[in-house]
Parts: C-alpha cells; sequence; structure tokens
C-alpha cells in the first residue's frame, strides 16, 4: 500500500514538473481566434452620422425604406495612402459567401488631411464593383429573415488598382493583396419588420 501511495505521488510530482517546464500556449482573445496572424495594420476610423457601431441602420438606408447610401466618415489615414476601397458586405445572407451589397475602389484621397466624408444618397467618386446581385450601386439591407449585420469595411491602400469597373468583391480583394496600409471597419444591423 506504502508503494502505490509513494507512486502515486511521485507521478503528480512529475506532472507538476512538466507542466511547469513546458512553454505554454499563448492566450489569444476570443475575437481573434481563427484568424491568421498578420503583421499589424494601422486602423482608420469609420464611423457614420445615421447609426452608430453595432447598432441598427435605419430603415431609411435600407429596402423598406428609401434605399439610399447611408453617410460614411473616413478619419485619417495613413501617409502614403493614395486611394481608398469600400465593401459593404453582409456574411449572415444564407447563401455561401454571403451578399455583397456595394464595391466602390480607387477612391482617389484629394486632401492633405487624409480624411473623407462619403454624403448621404451619393456615390462617392471612383469605380464602381459589383454586388452580388448585379447591382453597380449602393444596395440597401433586405434580409429574408431574422437581424443581419452589414461590415461597411474601408481599405486604404499605396496605389490605384488596375481593375474594370464591374470587378466582385473577390476580385477587389485579390487586387488589394500587397497594397492595404490601413482598414477600418463600421457594422449596422438590420431585421425586416414583418
Amino acid at each position: 500500500m506504502k508503494e502505490w501511495t509513494l507512486g502515486i505521488i511521485l507521478l503528480g510530482v512529475v506532472g507538476v514538473a512538466v507542466w511547469v517546464v513546458l512553454p505554454k500556449k499563448e492566450h489569444v482573445p476570443l475575437q481573434f481566434q481563427g484568424r491568421s496572424m498578420q503583421k499589424s495594420m494601422q486602423e482608420i476610423k469609420v464611423t457614420s452620422s445615421a447609426f452608430q457601431h453595432n447598432w441598427m441602420i435605419p430603415e431609411k438606408f435600407t429596402c423598406d425604406g428609401d434605399n439610399v447610401s447611408p453617410p460614411i466618415e473616413i478619419g485619417r489615414v495613413p501617409e502614403g495612402a493614395k486611394f481608398l476601397a469600400l465593401i459593404m458586405h453582409d456574411p449572415d445572407a444564407p447563401r455561401a459567401g454571403g451578399w455583397t451589397h456595394w464595391v466602390k475602389f480607387n477612391m482617389k484621397m484629394n486632401n492633405e488631411l487624409g480624411i473623407m466624408n462619403i454624403e448621404e444618397g451619393k456615390e462617392p467618386e471612383g469605380v464602381s464593383g459589383k454586388g452580388t446581385g448585379g447591382n453597380a450601386t449602393y444596395q440597401g439591407p433586405c434580409p429574408p429573415s431574422g437581424m443581419h449585420r452589414y461590415f461597411f469595411n474601408v481599405y486604404a491602400l499605396n496605389t490605384e488598382l488596375a481593375l474594370k469597373e464591374g470587378a466582385t468583391k473577390a476580385e477587389l480583394e485579390s487586387a488589394m493583396e500587397g497594397h492595404i496600409l490601413a482598414k477600418g471597419e463600421l457594422v449596422g444591423l438590420y431585421s425586416r419588420k414583418k
């Protein structure tokens, strides 16, 4: 019995020693789990006077209202940024890959402050891509059911992209690789009234 008890104690001591000596796995916050770790990228502040981040998008900007684009304010971008790109995407749409509502790129940075405001209901200057529904301009939220999230992603680029009008989200993302200096995100929510 003594040998058996001594064996268990010895096994416990060895287990603790191994736990202390082995390198620990770094804790990764939940919001970053599953994402590939990239070198740090500067962040652009993206806001709207129509709704706050992670709040409801007013009906006016949806298929249930006037279906006009909301005002978007893009904060200071890093030095060296020459063009901006914008993608509005609904990852919760019931189709593989979600639903892209708005694609704009080669929006020229034309002020020394490095900021840009997109006016309500106006298409920003630049090249129009193509959304999932074939739209070349803004297409407001119109979820078939439930609450959906709408990501307004803005990218500051160091060059003009060699893409033609009508480029898709995937084509734009591919063309931006290696040219993104900073990224910003605004998320709005919408659920249709029944």
